[in-house]
């Protein structure tokens, strides 16, 4: 992936707004999670409505992903349609719910590469560390 300025100011908003301890944070929330919060930045929509969303079709965001359809008039598949629009490509919100792109964490020494995908410490840590790659 190349530079995208747009893409890596919303992983650095982002960041900021999940370091904040005021920022609620559920991994089991799909409008409070990993994906979830990226999709508030990129989007504007809030937790609720995003969370409301990812309930209309079973699954979790790697099978929102998966299941996309552009034209299914569900309100999930025009979140992921305004991230793709952002940058972010199918990948990018598998690992991001996981965070497991093995790009991002090759920045790390190899002790710290193991990160915890519900932790809110280790997700404000990649998002920084996908934003350091994306702007070289």
């Amino acid at each position: 992936m190349s530079q995208n300025p747009t893409l890596v100011h919303a992983l650095r908003v982002t960041a900021l707004r999940l370091e904040s301890e005021a920022t609620p944070y559920r991994w089991t929330h799909q409008g409070q999670c990993n994906c979830g919060h990226l999709a508030q930045t990129l989007t504007e929509l809030s937790p609720r409505s995003i969370h409301a969303a990812g309930l209309e079709r079973p699954g979790d965001w790697s099978e929102h992903v998966r299941d996309y359809c552009p034209s299914s008039g569900l309100a999930i598949d025009n979140i992921l349609a305004l991230m793709f629009d952002a940058g972010l490509a199918s990948d990018d919100l598998a690992h991001l719910e996981r965070l497991s792109d093995g790009r991002n964490l090759a920045q790390l020494p190899a002790a710290e590469r193991h990160l915890d995908y519900r932790d809110r410490r280790d997700v404000v840590r990649y998002l920084r560390l996908w934003a350091a790659r994306l702007s070289r």
